[in-house]
């Protein structure tokens, strides 16, 4: 499938963007961490997207995967109000400003910072760190 933004054209495999997404919603639903993780290489790496687009549509993919496990997390009693009201400003407020530094930065600084942050949050997932 052929994708189109800001002008210019991308080739998309949808069948693995589909089964990539529904295997990390699955995971990111049943072990309690955000997909973005997993989202983002699956895009840039598997369907071969720009970093400036993927950071965004990972987002929007991961909002509504968020939303639905937190409803089923919150009927299951596992939810804290107060650390949404915490971090719900705090979630709006850097998705709006990061698309605007990822644009301003260079692609290869994106993906490192985002590899530091993906080698980081697996150590510690790992109890390493």
């Amino acid at each position: 499938m052929k994708v189109e933004f800001w002008g210019q054209e991308f080739q998309v495999n949808m069948f693995v963007g589909c089964i990539g997404g529904f295997l990390i919603a699955v995971m990111s639903s049943m072990f309690g961490f955000g997909g973005g993780p997993f989202m983002v290489p699956l895009m840039t790496v598997a369907l071969r997207l720009p970093m400036y687009l993927v950071v965004g549509s990972s987002l929007l993919a991961i909002f509504f995967n968020t939303s639905i496990s937190s409803l089923r997390h919150f009927q299951f009693g596992n939810f804290d109000w107060l650390l949404f009201v915490v971090m719900f400003p705090a979630a709006l407020l850097g998705g709006y400003l990061g698309p605007q530094i990822a644009k301003r930065v260079s692609p290869l600084v994106v993906k490192r910072v985002a590899c530091v942050g993906l080698v980081t949050l697996a150590l510690k997932l790992l109890g390493l760190y």
